[in-house]
Formats: C-alpha cells, structure tokens, sequence
C-alpha cells in the first residue's frame, strides 16, 4: 500500500510517502521535512509535490493517507489535516489520524516538542513505545518527571536534563498509524489535539455604530 503521511504540528511540517505492509514493514520513498514557522499553509503542497516527485510517483498512485493531529498550534494543525481530508475524500481513500508525538523516536521517552507560551507539548512512552501518559501541555519547569527526553532540545535547560534532537518522521507516523492501516474501519475521525482554545474570541460586547 502506498501512504502519503503528513504532519504540520511542528515548525518543521513533513511529507512523505512510505509503502506499508500488513505485517507493519515500511520502506520509505521520499520525505521533505520543511522548517515552516507559521507558513504552513504556503509549504505544504509543494512538500507533497516535492515528494512525489522525489519518488516518481503521482498523487493518483497514493493509496491511502495518514497525517499527524498534534498537540500543535491551532492553524498548523487544521492546514495539514484539512489538506490530508481533502485529499483522502477527493480519491475515496482511507485516511488516519495518529498523535504527532507517537511519531517522534522509539522505546522508552519522554517527548517534548515547542507548545510556545514558554510550555511543552509531551507524552511517556513504555520500553515498546507505547503511549502511557499525555499528551499534554506544560511548563517545564513544573513537569517534574524524568528523562530520557526526545524532541525539542532547546528545553534541556528548563526540563533539568538532556534532549535528544528527535522530530515527526514519516516512518514514525506509519508506525503510530499501523493498526489503523491495518483495518482501516477501525480509523476514527480526524480531530485535532488542540490541548488549548483557540487565541482568537468572540468580543463580549459590541460597541455602536455612529454616523
């Protein structure tokens, strides 16, 4: 199976394209892994294009999608799963969401990644990688819990220890995803993990209109 994976939940968004086997192998075709910032929405596509073509491969060779839900930013989120629903519809495909930090190193670690606000997106992971606490969002200096960390490293200080520099990979979010792949019927709806609202409020008054 041919699976175009995507995540936008970082400053670096990434697109790949793996073929997936029911015994959970992937072997990873192509993958552009762009530091985007905020330009998520103007990044993306050409990634998606830069990987097909990376790959000799067309978009109508894709045979099912996967993409990232997060935690991450409100608009970085809804630029990557709205283009993976879009492109998943569009070709009657299978898609899966999985959460972005599953997909970020293996075995035992802790995962941090950039929430801004001075806070840390994480989640624990056992010895066989898999997910026992999080996600959730955090001051470092108020998690209180140990290492080994992955991820983003620039919270080393903060967090009291190491991080090893770690970030979504497409192979990581066909891991994350493989039960799902594996029977797609079992997939559920694409909701992003916001972990917050969103910046942006209704006004609690309104001002008149003069002439």
């Amino acid at each position: 199976m041919l699976v175009l994976a995507l995540d936008t939940a970082t400053p670096t968004l990434v697109a790949g394209l793996a073929r997936w086997t029911p015994d959970g192998g992937a072997e990873v075709l192509a993958e552009r892994a762009v530091p985007s910032g905020t330009k998520h929405a103007e990044l993306l596509t050409p990634a998606i294009q830069g990987a097909l073509a990376d790959a000799g491969l067309a978009l109508d060779d894709v045979e099912a999608v996967v993409t990232g839900l997060g935690p991450g930013p409100f608009t970085g989120l809804r630029v990557g799963v709205v283009t993976a629903a879009a492109i998943a519809d569009a070709r009657g495909l299978p898609v899966v969401g999985v959460c972005s930090l599953d997909a970020i190193g293996s075995g035992a670690r802790t995962v941090v990644t950039d929430a801004r606000r001075k806070e840390v997106y994480w989640a624990a992971y056992d010895d066989a990688g898999r997910r026992v606490e999080g996600p959730g969002v955090v001051r470092p200096e108020e998690f209180g819990r140990g290492g080994p960390f992955v991820g983003d490293p620039a919270f080393a200080e903060r967090l009291g220890g190491p991080v090893t520099p770690a970030e979504v990979t497409t192979a990581g979010l066909l891991r994350a995803a493989a039960a799902q792949l594996s029977d797609p019927g079992s997939a559920a709806p694409l909701v992003p993990l916001y972990l917050r609202r969103p910046d942006a409020v209704p006004p609690t008054s309104i001002k008149a209109v003069t002439r």
